[in-house]
């Protein structure tokens, strides 16, 4: 039974390499030819057909994407477009994209996204608070909750910060749980807050399904 089921692991391993390649190929076929169409079709109106070579019409199309890419970001049409709802963020000049490189330099955590399940995230900040021009007591944490398969899409979660465990793991180990546990590390490493003494971290890590002492912390 055991080697039946490493011949489907390899089996499923290749279906994950082959069926992305697959999908952009089919994709990249249904698109060129339609462009290429349009694009021959409208070169017609200005060049002769036996000027017009088999491919000029892609490139034709290239050239439009390109110029329409430098006149949203270096022209004030940009700026339209940016207040328009929804389709706004797609053309705002200031601010990023989370990007796989990016998740990877972010620390990972675990945070409780409802009072009994705790859930992978990354932290993206800290924010200090104050109540009536007085400094709270707690901080706030943003945290970003990537959705799968996508991972650099997701939510931005305020939290507090005795609800957030940071994890000594790389971003790398989190990102394949997260993936269907395809990979998975040999434990998950709990990490305190700088200013957080060993007993304080050992309660709140209790929170966290940690119920038996703690012979050291990791810092």
């Amino acid at each position: 039974m055991k080697f039946f089921k490493r011949q489907l692991g390899f089996f499923l391993y290749g279906i994950i390499f082959w069926l992305p390649v697959a999908v952009v190929a089919l994709v990249v076929s249904l698109i060129f030819g339609p462009l290429e169409n349009y694009g021959h079709s409208f070169l017609n109106l200005f060049v002769p057909d036996d000027h017009v070579y088999k491919g000029l019409g892609f490139v034709f199309w290239l050239v439009v994407f390109f110029l329409t890419g430098v006149l949203l970001k270096k022209t004030s049409i940009g700026d339209f477009f940016s207040n328009v709802p929804v389709i706004g963020i797609f053309f705002r000049r200031s601010g990023s994209v989370i990007s796989i490189d990016m998740l990877i330099n972010m620390t990972p955590c675990l945070f409780l996204l409802s009072p009994t399940c705790p859930s992978y995230g990354m932290i993206l900040s800290e924010e200090k608070v104050k109540f009536k021009n007085e400094k709270a007591d707690f901080r706030l944490v943003n945290v970003y909750y990537p959705n799968v398969p996508t991972i650099i899409t997701g939510q931005v979660f305020s939290v507090r910060r005795e609800t957030v465990i940071k994890l000594g793991n790389p971003s790398r180990e989190i990102i394949d749980i997260l993936l269907y546990g395809l990979r998975k590390p040999e434990d998950i490493q709990y990490l305190p807050w700088e200013d957080e003494t060993e007993e304080e971290f050992k309660e709140r890590a209790r929170r966290f399904g940690l119920n038996q002492p703690l012979t050291g912390i990791q810092q």
